[in-house]
């Protein structure tokens, strides 16, 4: 397992009993985690001062109880910036732990000795995207949502790559592939 640990704007400050406490830049968010079924003792003195908390509803979904959060504010992860906010289903705009394979894909651009030219599908708000990007790849952005998808030209913007050769698509990424596939 790959861990991604050069994050300095966010950190996993604790976890257990089905949440995990996250600092993002300087806010502190609680978030469900069905996957961390440990108990904690919560003796971290930032689950009683976060920001936010996201409060699942027994009959789905859920909602953010805000106490002292902005609407969104930005986080680094090494060269590239990205928006993140408090949305819909507990997410913030973007995934942390999938930094670790922007690196990998970065390296492996840097390394290739050549053009290369990148098919991120589900892109969401652009983390993969402007990743390769960054380290040289012309990429291909798809993502059914339009929002997700101007969401992640403006990070892009945010990490200098405003005028990046990145080709924003908003579709369905299967019918968007078949398409292809069928066009050679």
């Amino acid at each position: 397992m790959w861990i991604a640990n050069r994050w300095e704007d966010y950190e996993l400050l604790d976890c257990g009993g089905g949440e995990r406490l996250e600092r993002w830049d300087r806010q502190v968010l609680v978030r469900p985690d069905p996957q961390a079924i440990w108990e904690t003792s919560r003796e971290h003195p930032a689950w009683r001062k976060a920001g936010g908390r996201y409060l699942r509803s027994s009959t789905g979904g859920g909602h953010w109880e805000k106490k002292a959060l902005p609407e969104s504010w930005k986080i680094r992860y090494r060269d590239l910036t990205f928006q993140v906010k408090p949305m819909n289903f507990k997410h913030t705009g973007l995934f942390p732990e999938q930094a670790v394979n922007w690196d990998f894909c970065a390296e492996k651009i840097r390394q290739a000795g050549r053009p290369i030219r990148v098919l991120n599908l589900f892109a969401y708000t652009g983390g993969a995207t402007a990743a390769c990007a960054k380290a040289g790849a012309s990429v291909c952005h798809v993502d059914a949502a339009k929002g997700m998808v101007a969401w992640a030209r403006e990070n892009a913007r945010l990490s200098g790559l405003g005028e990046a050769p990145i080709r924003w698509i908003v579709d369905d990424c299967a019918k968007f592939v078949e398409r292809e596939i069928r066009r050679g």
